[in-house]
């Protein structure tokens, strides 16, 4: 249940063009390590944010954050980017990854605010003014379910996700269809709803990977990839294992779903090893973090 603000603003409806759920914690992942020169996660996490934010443009947003363990600098960061009547804070006290997921999609599904819904996590850095892009192909083609900025290079470069992929031209770029991809995406509340029971099985021990496998259904019934994995010491077997202890009803009986990915990428995960392809991302992260400074030391002397 959320609490009393979260749950009037649910109940009013509004012409959002996008509802957020956007869930930080104060720690670097190790992924994120060394990737570019910041002193600590309130930086990094600061030019994520004004990422976001320039990537969005003039798209409506609410959004709401939930603040897991999370010093009050982290509320203050929001509330400039974001006004008063478009921004919910919720503080939590060190709940963890698999419980804020959890409340990301309680606080998803209940909201009235917009039809299209995203799950934002505070490692993603994004391209200035791309957003409506991924929204705009939601729109357009009703064999959408759900969009990942983030292009993966797992995609490209192992054979779990070698598979046969619709590839589409929409515009500027192109899309293609993947089988699998983080926790950061774009969706309907139709659609999340329909696979709530999928989504859920993340709190209760299931992997992001497996998940979406059971969602998209690619490469799920091929039971020869995760012998073949156990063979070579690979621990990708174990996905495969998870995909069906949860979500066998989901492979066996539910509708395969669509997910899709700019080509190229419209944000990328801060894990350096798997960034997204095509794009210097560190160099624009090194210019953002020249810009966030600046804006930052004027923040701080007002």
């Amino acid at each position: 249940m959320l609490p009393g603000p979260a749950r009037n603003a649910a109940n009013k409806r509004s012409d959002y063009d996008v509802a957020i759920a956007y869930r930080i914690y104060p720690r670097v992942s190790k992924p994120s390590e060394g990737l570019i020169s910041v002193d600590d996660k309130f930086q990094l996490a600061s030019i994520c944010l004004s990422s976001l934010k320039a990537s969005l443009g003039d798209l409506r947003v609410k959004i709401w954050v939930l603040l897991d363990g999370c010093p009050d600098s982290y509320a203050e960061m929001f509330q400039k980017h974001f006004s008063s009547e478009d921004l919910i804070l919720l503080p939590l006290g060190g709940e963890g990854n698999h419980a804020t997921f959890s409340r990301q999609i309680d606080i998803l599904l209940q909201q009235n605010e917009s039809r299209f819904i995203y799950f934002a996590e505070d490692d993603y850095f994004y391209h200035s003014g791309q957003f409506r892009e991924m929204l705009e192909f939601l729109k357009d083609n009703p064999d959408v379910d759900f969009i990942s900025p983030y292009d993966h290079p797992d995609c490209y470069n192992l054979k779990l996700h070698q598979q046969p992929r619709w590839i589409r031209p929409y515009k500027n770029r192109h899309w293609r269809t993947a089988g699998s991809t983080c926790l950061t995406f774009l969706s309907t509340k139709e659609a999340l709803a329909s696979c709530e029971k999928v989504f859920r099985s993340y709190a209760y021990g299931n992997d992001d990977c497996a998940l979406w496998l059971s969602l998209t259904k690619m490469r799920i019934f091929n039971m020869s990839l995760p012998i073949s994995f156990i063979f070579r010491g690979q621990f990708y077997w174990k996905i495969f294992t998870k995909a069906w202890f949860y979500c066998w009803t989901q492979i066996l009986f539910g509708r395969r779903k669509r997910l899709w990915v700019p080509v190229p990428a419209i944000a990328t995960h801060l894990d350096k090893n798997a960034l997204s392809p095509c794009t210097s991302w560190t160099e624009l992260m090194q210019t953002a973090l020249v810009s966030t400074d600046t804006s930052m030391q004027t923040f701080v002397a007002s």
